[in-house]
């Protein structure tokens, strides 16, 4: 299916397939939030916390849709993925339900919960460098080399129209909930690395609320997002940096960019320290343990970095908890 063709249909028919597997992550209104923003009476915040899925993120609608949509493909032959661990566990929580081999490729440094996460659903896990990954490819490479020399079918943990319409699910259920509510929204904010959460989202947001900013976030060592909407082309960056190891990807897939291009109005970075004070203030307002890139999104906000003039409700993007415990002590104490 080519990019041009991924639309809120594909979105739609992904949504049955994947309730038959998880249920909805939760939307949550965050009464602190609001308090914290100054914001009036009549408007809200909620977060779409997808930490309550099975693999502590929004992954796996992805994953489902995609190893649903290719199972005759796969037949009796392994599932290979390269992923920073979140996709990693949602592709093998994938391959659990639909009684699939899958071989993950992930970065030596990842955290040991995505480690344990991935295991826990039956995968094989196989190691790279991610400190010369920028040299010497070995990610792509190991990848590939699983997929020719083990005839293994190959998945893209973003850039795939399976994956973006099966992510695009959360925010058919974000559409539907604030609707039966009565409600409408005046910003959307969401994570943007690979482009598969947003690109999903994106085509849900748009079509339910048209008057929506649908703005993504990125942590400002890995902007390159925000340097392909300036320039009007994908732009790759060479060695991304962060502590939100999730949104280190080097830049937005192809089938991800013309849905970015065409539903997100702007988009902005946030520096690590933002987004450890984020994780502190949702700890301690809400008692949330968020990883890096799933607490980005409320950084942007708390820091003023997004306006959010107008009128409407204000939907955060909450996108994984993955992290490991001391990791994540370690960066609330710094702020």
């Amino acid at each position: 299916m080519p990019a041009s063709e991924i639309t809120i249909h594909n979105v739609r028919a992904a949504q049955p397939l994947i309730a038959g597997h998880v249920s909805p992550a939760p939307l949550i209104r965050s009464y602190a939030l609001e308090k914290a923003l100054g914001l009036p009476e009549e408007r809200r915040v909620w977060l779409k916390d997808y930490g309550w899925t099975p693999v502590g993120s929004f992954k796996l609608l992805g994953a489902l849709n995609w190893m649903a949509g290719n199972l005759a493909r796969i037949g009796d032959r392994p599932v290979a993925a390269h992923s920073s661990g979140n996709f990693a566990a949602g592709i093998s929580f994938a391959g659990m339900r639909f009684q699939k081999r899958v071989i993950i490729v992930m970065p030596d440094t990842a955290p040991k919960l995505k480690f344990d996460l991935t295991r826990s659903f039956g995968a094989e896990i196989r190691t790279y460098n991610i400190a010369r990954d920028h040299e010497t490819g070995e990610r792509d490479r190991l990848t590939r080399e699983i997929a020719e020399t083990e005839g293994a079918v190959q998945a893209s943990p973003y850039n795939d129209p399976h994956v973006i319409a099966g992510n695009g699910v959360g925010g058919l259920e974000i559409v539907n909930e604030l609707k039966r509510q009565g409600r409408q929204v005046s910003h959307f904010l969401c994570q943007v690395s690979g482009g598969g959460i947003m690109a999903g989202h994106a085509l849900a947001i748009a079509d339910g609320f048209p008057e929506a900013k649908i703005i993504g976030v990125e942590p400002d060592g890995a902007n390159d997002f925000c340097q392909s909407l300036a320039a009007g082309k994908r732009v790759r960056l060479e060695r991304p940096k962060s502590i939100c190891d999730g949104l280190l990807s080097y830049d937005v897939g192809e089938h991800n960019w013309p849905i970015l291009r065409r539903h997100v109005s702007t988009a902005v970075a946030v520096p690590d320290r933002g987004t450890q004070q984020a994780m502190k203030w949702l700890y301690e307002n809400h008692g949330l343990r968020t990883e890096p890139s799933g607490a980005i999104t409320t950084a942007a906000v708390l820091s003023g970095t997004v306006k959010l003039d107008g009128e409407g409700d204000i939907v955060l993007v909450l996108s994984g908890r993955n992290a490991d415990e001391q990791s994540f002590r370690d960066w609330i104490a710094a702020v």
